[in-house]
């Protein structure tokens, strides 16, 4: 049985590798470390079809060195324990060996651990692959060993270039087959900088034209291979946050038009929409707050109609609710409130309620002074009782909550400061 396009088309040396020329170009460091026989252990973090397995395998065959592959999946400490005395095997025989490890992002912290006396013998040179930043999926023992590389989808030149090889090369489509310009583009947009997509999309396509019996592949064909949509798109990878950021910040920035741009690439990717809603409502409070308090009920309802409604109908009420955020008066002043007043909580004590603001529902309870003088503030003018101490009485009153003047907080600042003023009125 013949192997998948893409695995026939693996390159055998770094001119036919494809992308990454920041990184593996004439003269880029990595390359130059590696052939001036100087490699070192290094995580390449990029997304699938990016090249990250083969461009291992290139680089310890410019290195001279012996190539072994491990998943992260399936391997353990067991088998890096025996990484470790293949490696002490290889460097008495003067060799070198390089050690791939796919998805070294699963590797727990004591599977990492068992990278390290290898790593510092030298008797290993790693090369881990991940689609997680490794900021986050590596231990700091592990990551202060090697050095972090960043491989970027594939460019759309870059995926052309795939596919005019696998048209021409023997081990590629084979029998003559050509492919019409609208095809090519095709590919290239759907397999939104992923070679591997790439490359079996066109082997799926081809295969369609063959058994039509016509020798150039049609968009309508790469259509019928491609079936739905997929963009690139990890549910709880970094490209997931990265967008959920955007769309985050782009309501923040009151640019409606990026806000509907970014919500729709989440759905498009397959976000759980409930996700989207959760995020919209927590941008309704965090970044429109006090200035229009009717962001917060919008949000709430955009996300009970789509439960209601579900997708594709209620698709639209999330794009409402994220177009009205995204135009809507902004204030962070209630956010920045709670922090200041979460660090107070934090570091003070356990400071006592005044008297006259405790619960005062029995007998004992009011001869122990409980409710004191408490003055009932609907009974003063404005339904506001000046000069009353809320906060203890050990504690000098703090002003969290600064509104800004956008907004409905304009008038609710304006308010706070009026009140504050009979604070400070002399009887």
């Amino acid at each position: 049985m013949s192997a998948p396009l893409p695995e026939r088309l693996r390159p055998q040396d770094l001119s036919e590798f494809v992308g990454q020329t920041e990184l593996v170009g004439p003269g880029a460091p990595l390359r130059t470390a590696y052939e001036r026989g100087r490699p070192y252990s290094t995580v390449l973090f990029g997304p699938p079809g990016s090249g990250k397995t083969t461009l291992a395998r290139l680089l310890a065959q410019l290195a001279s060195a012996e190539f072994i592959a491990l998943s992260a999946l399936q391997s353990g400490v067991r088998e890096l324990k025996g990484l470790e005395e293949q490696g002490r095997a290889v460097a008495a025989q003067g060799g070198r060996l390089v050690a791939f490890i796919d998805e070294i992002h699963r590797y727990t912290h004591t599977q990492q651990d068992a990278l390290l006396r290898p790593l510092e013998e030298g008797t290993v040179i790693l090369i881990g692959a991940t689609t997680e930043n490794p900021a986050f999926a590596l231990t700091n023992a592990l990551s202060s060993r090697v050095r972090l590389h960043v491989l970027k989808p594939l460019a759309a030149s870059d995926l052309d270039r795939l596919i005019g090889r696998a048209l021409t090369d023997p081990e590629g489509i084979g029998g003559g087959m050509s492919c019409a310009e609208t095809a090519r583009a095709f590919i290239t947009d759907w397999a939104d900088g992923d070679g591997r997509k790439a490359l079996a999309l066109l082997e799926l396509a081809a295969q369609l034209a063959a058994a039509a019996g016509v020798g150039e592949i049609t968009a309508e064909h790469v259509a019928t291979a491609a079936g739905s949509r997929h963009r690139r798109f990890d549910k709880g990878g970094d490209l997931f946050y990265d967008q959920i950021s955007a769309l985050h910040k782009s309501v923040r920035g009151s640019d409606p038009d990026a806000s509907l741009y970014w919500l729709l690439r989440l759905l498009d990717g397959g976000c759980d929409p409930r996700y989207v809603a959760r995020r919209l409502v927590r941008a309704a409070s965090e970044d429109v707050g006090n200035a229009d308090p009717r962001a917060l009920a919008l949000a709430l309802d955009a996300w009970e109609a789509w439960e209601r409604l579900g997708s594709p109908e209620g698709d639209l009420m999330l794009a409402q609710a994220a177009v009205y955020l995204a135009c809507a008066p902004k204030s962070n002043a209630v956010y920045k409130a709670l922090q200041a007043a979460q660090a107070e909580v934090r570091r003070g004590g356990t400071a006592s309620v005044p008297a006259h603001l405790r619960n005062a529902p029995t007998v004992f309870a009011r001869s122990q002074g409980h409710g004191r003088n408490y003055r009932y503030p609907h009974d003063e003018e404005e339904g506001f009782a000046p000069d009353v101490q809320y906060f203890p009485d050990d504690m000098e009153p703090r002003q969290y909550y600064l509104p800004t003047d956008r907004g409905l907080e304009q008038r609710i600042g304006e308010r706070l400061a009026r009140l504050r003023a009979r604070n400070r009125r002399k009887d």
